[in-house]
C-alpha cells in the first residue's frame, strides 16, 4: 500500500506492507536459518489485527491474515504478468537510474512536506526503535493517555489489558547471550563477525575520525535512510528529545528533501544530524564511523533502488550497527494494488517500475530478503 494513500484494498491485504526485522549478523545471509518470536509485542501487534468488522477497514494501515481466494490471486499475477509485457527501453532505464536523485528532488520541489502523513505508527510497529528506557516510557504515557481517555467517557475500555498484555514486547534475552526480535536468532560473536571492518578504517586510511563527531556523545543512535521531508524523523524526534543519551541521523540522496527536513521548526541539531548521502555509492563517507548504530530504519526506501544493487545497500548498511545491531524495514509487498495500477510500458525489470514522475519502485516478498 501507498504511504500516499492510506486506503485499505481488502481484496489485497495479505499482500501489502512488507515488514521485517533483521539482526546484524543476517543482514548478509541470503538464507535466514532460525526463527524465533518475541513474546514482547507492542499493543495491536502484528499478527493479531483480524479484520471482523468490515466498517472497521480504517482501523488499521494494514491488517494481518487476510487471505485471497485463489481466483484473486490468479487475477492479481494475471495484471501483472500483462503490465510487465512491454518493458522499458534500455536508453531510458539507464537514464532513470543515472537521474534517481534529481527525479525525487524534482518530487520534493513539486510536494515539499506535503505528500507523505507522518509516521507515527513507528513506534507501534517498531519499538526497537527506542532504547529499553524510552519505551518504558512511552508505555507509560500511553497508558496514561488511555486512562484519561476512560475517566473522560466513563466507560470501560479493553485497551488498558492490551498494553498489559504487550508489556514484553522488549527483546528476548536467552542463556547463550542471543537475543531475538520476530527474526533470527544469532549470538553476539555471530553479530561481531559480519562487522569486520574497525572503526576508522573503512576509507583505506584516507578518513580519520575525530574525536567529535555528530552524536559521539549519544549511547544509543538511529539512521534513517531515506528521510524524504522528515515524516519519520520528526515522529522520532518528538519522542528523543526526551530520551538522554539518544542521537538520530538521517539521510536522502534528493538534496532538497534534507533541507526540508533541516529548515523544519521541529530540527534540533542537538538530537539530529541530516545529511546528503547516496548509499548506492560505497565510496562515500559517512559522517561517523562504522560500528556504532544500534538501529537502521529503511522505510519505503529498498523500493527506490534497482534490485541488483539493494544486496551491496544492505551490506553496507550492515558495517554500521554495532554487534546485535538492528535493520528496520518495511516496504511495497508483491501484488500490491499500486502494483496492479501500472499500465504497459512502465516495467524495468521483473516487479520493478518506473513512476510517471521517474521515481522507482520494486515490489517484495519475504523471500526476498
Amino acid at each position: 500500500m501507498s504511504v500516499k494513500c492510506q486506503n485499505i484494498f481488502v481484496q489485497s491485504l495479505n499482500k501489502m506492507n512488507f515488514i521485517t526485522r533483521l539482526s546484524a549478523f543476517c543482514l548478509r545471509k541470503s538464507k535466514m536459518q532460525q526463527r524465533h518470536q518475541s513474546s514482547r509485542r507492542p499493543s495491536a501487534p502484528l499478527g493479531s489485527r483480524i479484520l471482523t468488522d468490515p466498517s472497521e477497514v480504517f482501523e488499521h494501515n494494514m491488517w494481518d491474515h487476510m487471505q485471497w481466494s485463489q481466483e484473486e490471486e490468479e487475477n492479481a499475477k494475471e495484471k501483472v504478468a500483462e503490465n510487465s509485457l512491454v518493458k522499458v527501453q534500455w536508453e531510458d532505464q539507464d537514464k532513470y537510474e543515472r537521474e534517481a536523485s534529481r527525479y525525487w528532488n524534482e518530487f520534493y520541489k513539486t510536494h515539499k512536506n506535503n505528500f507523505f502523513k507522518d509516521r507515527n505508527w513507528l513506534f507501534l510497529e517498531f519499538p526497537e526503535i527506542l532504547p529499553e528506557k524510552g519505551r518504558e516510557r512511552l508505555k507509560t504515557e500511553e497508558r496514561s493517555a488511555e486512562l484519561t481517555k476512560i475517566n473522560s467517557t466513563n466507560r470501560f475500555s479493553y485497551k488498558n489489558e492490551m498494553f498489559e498484555g504487550g508489556e514484553k514486547y522488549l527483546k528476548k534475552s536467552y542463556e547463550d547471550g542471543s537475543t531475538s526480535v520476530q527474526g533470527d536468532v544469532y549470538n553476539k560473536t555471530q553479530a561481531k563477525s559480519l562487522t569486520d571492518n574497525p572503526q576508522g578504517k573503512n576509507y583505506g586510511g584516507e578518513f580519520h575520525w575525530l574525536e567529535s563527531f555528530p552524536g559521539s556523545d549519544a549511547t544509543f543512535r538511529i539512521l534513517e535512510v531515506g528521510c524524504g521531508a522528515g515524516n519519520s524523523v520528526f515522529p522520532i524526534l518528538k519522542v528523543l528529545c526526551n530520551t538522554p543519551g539518544t542521537f538520530l541521523y538521517c539521510c536522502d540522496f534528493a538534496s532538497g528533501a534534507v533541507e526540508l527536513v533541516k529548515s523544519h521548526s521541529s530540527y534540533n541539531s542537538a538530537w539530529c544530524s541530516a545529511f546528503v548521502h547516496d548509499v548506492c555509492d560505497d565510496a562515500l563517507p559517512y559522517p561517523f564511523p562504522d560500528e556504532i548504530l544500534d538501529v537502521i530504519l529503511l522505510v519505503f526506501v529498498l523500493s527506490t533502488i534497482h534490485p541488483d544493487r539493494m544486496q551491496g545497500v544492505v551490506n553496507r548498511l550492515a558495517k554500521l550497527l554495532k554487534p546485535g545491531g538492528m535493520l528496520l524495514f518495511r516496504d511495497y509487498g508483491r501484488y500490491d494494488t499500486a502494483q496492479l495500477r501500472f499500465k504497459k510500458g512502465r516495467c524495468l525489470s521483473e516487479n520493478f517500475y518506473v513512476r510517471g514522475d521517474g521515481t522507482r519502485v520494486y515490489f517484495f516478498t519475504k523471500e526476498n530478503r
